[in-house]
């Protein structure tokens, strides 16, 4: 579908959404609807993945390590639930209800009846295969194995089973309870009916299921870190925080790319950023922003001070002069003369990093049809859906013009702005990505990429 077609954002997302959903080679599972589940991992994400459950009217088993664990995860649900009724969100019996549908249990072994178990433990290889070579050994045959990682290879972890058709993953976004997206990733071995399992599942969760392939940062993730990237960048060469997140938010983010890091919080981001210091290759650009940012005790609203100040139990941003200064003082020690930078440049680096990204993705097989990229960052990533999302609203600039000012900062930063062969090839053929629909590009790329083992980190 074409921006120029007269349709308008709002059709061609619902379209899009369904198309997500058509996937060649997957069988027809109709509604499967999972007649119990478990989740494993009782902080955060598995808190809201579980109560995603309940509210579906899926009984779920809650898992952790301890009953400290599993008490202070419940807790939170519970109290979540409560928010809701206060707020007039749902009724006492209902909250009750679904609260009823949630167990708890400090064994692996409770996921022996589970028609799908959900893996939500810390974002660590090695924790995540030795959870996956019990859950191969205790889970039913038929199950659904699915792994919330964001980033990490869906094969290595399912080497830790003996059953690697049935792990894939399954990433949910934050708060999962409320985040409509889902990212399903299929590894080498998966089975298409556990794709199909699980698409399913996520429309019984009231979710957007969409399929991506099994690189680094997957469809989401993967131009997240471009779009850091040239964040930092911007305030590392003159700009500030509340410049870069003023010019986004008026285009229609959610919310900016620092007061989003605030949020999520900097301290777990950056240890394999401070893992891969010696380790990096040496022949492109890296930014250490968010280490200093760390290193001064800022972790983001939780510790009061982020790239902005908090007051105490509020997440309203202020204005940080002193750490302002100190921003400008990191630039000066990396030797750069910072300068003024308009709001255009601000906005076409972050937006143009991530349609570059999105048409290199395409053209790898990481994300089948335009409409998905779109799907994700709309349904994800707080892109506006006025706009279509990313490729629908390159269509509309002209993907030439994207083309032409990729080259140009191409110019003085090589490797990261390297021009997708698929934006190329749509720029000078004067077509768009719309023509594409899920017509596979003409790229001469698999459309089932291996995964990446290039060295990436959580954050640029």
């Amino acid at each position: 579908m074409k921006a120029e077609d007269g349709n308008t954002a709002a059709e061609y997302l619902r379209g899009a959404e369904r198309a997500a959903g058509d996937l060649p080679g997957i069988p027809d599972v109709g509604d499967w609807r999972p007649t119990s589940a478990a989740v494993v991992g009782a902080g955060t994400m598995g808190g809201g993945i579980a109560t995603a459950f309940a509210n579906a009217g899926i009984p779920v088993t809650l898992i952790d390590r301890t009953p400290e664990d599993i008490k202070r995860g419940y807790d939170s649900i519970r109290r979540n639930y409560a928010a809701s009724v206060q707020r007039g969100r749902v009724d006492h019996s209902d909250a009750d209800a679904r609260l009823a549908r949630i167990s708890t249990s400090t064994e692996l072994t409770s996921v022996a009846g589970a028609d799908v178990v959900i893996e939500a433990v810390f974002e660590e290889m090695a924790t995540k295969q030795a959870i996956f070579a019990e859950l191969g050994r205790h889970a039913r045959s038929d199950a659904v194995l699915g792994t919330n990682t964001s980033t990490l290879d869906i094969d290595q972890i399912a080497s830790a089973t003996k059953r690697p058709e049935i792990v894939i993953g399954s990433h949910f976004f934050s708060p999962a309870n409320v985040m409509r997206l889902l990212e399903v990733v299929p590894g080498a071995k998966t089975d298409a009916k556990t794709v199909a399992r699980l698409m399913a599942l996520g429309r019984s969760l009231g979710k957007v299921a969409v399929r991506s392939g099994n690189r680094h940062g997957f469809i989401g993730n993967a131009m997240l870190l471009d779009y850091l990237r040239q964040a930092m960048f911007l305030v590392e060469e003159g700009a500030l925080p509340a410049d870069v997140d003023r010019v986004l938010q008026d285009f229609g983010m959610a919310m900016g790319p620092f007061v989003m890091t605030d949020m999520a919080g900097h301290d777990l981001a950056v240890d394999s950023k401070r893992r891969a210091l010696t380790t990096r290759p040496t022949d492109r650009r890296w930014s250490d922003l968010e280490l200093f940012l760390v290193d001064r005790g800022r972790l983001g609203q939780k510790s009061g001070a982020g790239w902005y100040r908090y007051e105490p139990n509020t997440r309203r941003p202020l204005p940080d002069p002193d750490f302002d200064a100190d921003i400008v003082g990191y630039s000066k020690g990396l030797g750069l003369e910072r300068r003024h930078i308009s709001d255009e440049e601000i906005l076409h680096r972050c937006l143009y990093a991530l349609v570059n990204r999105a048409a290199h993705l395409l053209g790898e097989g990481t994300a089948e049809k335009p409409g998905d990229i779109d799907v994700v960052y709309t349904s994800g990533y707080g892109f506006p859906a006025s706009t279509g999302g990313p490729l629908y609203w390159a269509d509309t600039i002209g993907p030439g013009r994207v083309l032409s000012e990729v080259e140009r900062f191409a110019r003085d930063d090589p490797y990261w702005w390297q021009p997708a062969p698929l934006l190329i090839e749509i720029a000078r053929s004067g077509s768009t990505f719309g023509c594409l629909g899920s017509v596979t590009p003409s790229t001469g790329v698999s459309p089932n990429p291996q995964p990446t083992t290039t060295i990436e980190e959580t954050r640029p």
